[in-house]
């Protein structure tokens, strides 16, 4: 596949074109890599509907669901293990962006539970949380847009 000239062309403008789906098919299928090199994405990004839709896919999950379940893992530390699982491989693919733009681009976000989108220091917990979980330096937290979430 050969670039977009129109992505190309923005891209040259100094727009940075991000990819709005993540999910463990698209980072094993080569397909975000792929992305990265034919479509100029410099980043991707990620939100609890889009991990909603990754994990309906159960066949990319199987096993890793199944592993969990025998060590007794609930829902939410399922869901938390997969998904910072995926942006953790995610921003190893973008690891060579990040770093050739100096950290401009090549970042993969991640959000904070939107269900402690009115709790600061919860927020805040989770921020750091999600931060020590995924451990790569192009992580790009999400915090919800509310009054607790602006400290």
């Amino acid at each position: 596949m050969t670039t977009n000239a129109n992505l190309k062309a923005l891209t040259e403008a100094g727009v940075s074109i991000w990819l709005d789906d993540l999910s463990r098919q698209r980072i094993s299928s080569g397909n975000l890599a792929q992305l990265i090199t034919d479509q100029a994405v410099v980043g991707v990004t990620s939100n609890p509907t889009i991990f909603a839709n990754a994990l309906s896919n159960a066949a990319d999950y199987a096993d890793k669901v199944k592993d969990l379940a025998a060590r007794g893992a609930g829902v939410d530390d399922t869901i938390r293990e997969l998904t910072t699982a995926d942006v953790r491989d995610a921003a190893d693919i973008f690891r060579n962006v990040y770093e050739s733009t100096g950290g401009v681009d090549g970042r993969v976000s991640l959000e904070v539970d939107p269900r402690l989108a009115h709790d600061t220091d919860k927020t805040v917990a989770e921020a750091i949380d999600l931060w020590k979980a995924v451990d790569r330096p192009n992580l790009m937290v999400k915090i919800p847009a509310t009054v607790a979430g602006l400290p």
